[in-house]
């Protein structure tokens, strides 16, 4: 019942199939609570129709005196300093967070600052840093408020300018994205390449339907896609097996279809997902070395063979060269 509660508060109006996922029940046992919470005194309303479902009424709050010792830790733990500092919010959360402690039992203090104390989260991936895009607080601020920005943005192709309504921001490996909607449709835009930021005091109509959360997974995945649309079969020795579990991206690990069976040598036969065109997918996979061998298709081993065979000769020419300009070194004097 508390669940329902605290559901209602947060989500405003919500219909009873919604609040049985949410709290894991049937329908008919959400019914029932509903019945029981009215019944206690409780403002539950519902209503009716296509468009209805259940809410609470309006100005009515649910006051908690009690959180388990898992949600303090989760509270915590979603305190994360990184991306809060970037946003502006930093100290909002170091002051929500002191309020949280202060208000909690002592026997959950210790439980809160443990989880402070041994968890930390690196967003960027390794060798990488977190972009601090100058017209990051600004984008966040109007998506908060629901109003219009104008951006001068540097695409791959060139630069552009852009009325956008801002629907909601994503941090990824370290880099600060924008699911932004122009002309009707939902784009993606890399902050860092904002090259300018008005905020406009228009306000615009978000779409009921939007989930952030859903859109980021749905463009992520057609982006790895579009970015590996063809395949290539390659032969891989056993290092190179490691080599490609290693190195590649995790699309290309999980729809790389490995051989179970090995030739005289232990090498194994894998076709794995590859880039637009044969440079693009020779520049993924000279990375494996010598440890791979390229089968199909022709134009793509022809490339490959053409850019290694252009590195040997510009290896062999630089040693020789090198060797010209090292002089020998005088002898010693007695």
């Amino acid at each position: 019942m508390l669940s329902i509660l605290t559901t209602l508060q947060a989500r405003g109006q919500v219909t009873a199939p919604e609040l049985a996922d949410a709290c894991e029940v049937s329908v008919r046992t959400i019914y029932r609570d509903i019945d029981a919470l009215a019944a206690s005194g409780v403002p539950v309303y519902a209503d009716r129709g296509a468009e209805g479902g259940y809410r609470l009424l309006d100005g009515y709050r649910v006051r908690l005196n009690g959180l388990s010792q898992s949600e303090v830790g989760a509270l915590f733990l979603a305190g994360i300093p990184g991306p809060a500092a970037a946003l502006g919010l930093d100290a909002a959360m170091i002051a929500a967070q002191n309020k949280l402690m202060a208000a909690l039992p002592a026997n959950l203090r210790e439980d809160a600052g443990r989880m402070q104390e041994r968890f930390h989260l690196d967003a960027p991936g390794w060798f990488g840093e977190t972009e601090e895009p100058k017209h990051l607080r600004t984008i966040a601020g109007a998506a908060l408020r629901g109003t219009l920005i104008k951006i001068r943005y540097q695409s791959w192709r060139a630069e552009k300018q852009r009325r956008v309504a801002p629907l909601g921001l994503v941090l990824k490996g370290g880099s600060w994205y924008l699911a932004g909607q122009v002309d009707g449709s939902v784009r993606t835009y890399r902050i860092a390449r904002v090259l300018d930021c008005t905020a406009l005091d228009e306000r615009f109509d978000r779409p009921a339907d939007f989930d952030l959360a859903a859109y980021w997974q749905d463009a992520t995945l057609r982006l790895e896609a579009e970015m590996h649309p063809n395949v290539a079969i390659v032969r891989l020795s056993p290092f190179g097996v490691k080599l490609l579990d290693a190195l590649t991206q995790p699309y290309v690990r999980a729809r790389t279809q490995l051989d179970a069976t090995t030739d005289a040598d232990g090498w194994r036969i894998a076709r794995v997902p590859t880039g637009k065109t044969s440079w693009h997918a020779a520049s993924e996979l000279l990375r494996l070395g010598a440890e791979a061998e390229v089968l199909e298709p022709a134009d793509l081993r022809e490339k490959m063979a053409e850019m290694t065979q252009a590195m040997a000769a510009r290896y062999r020419t630089a040693r020789k060269a090198g060797s010209r300009r090292i002089s020998p070194r005088p002898a010693k004097q007695s």
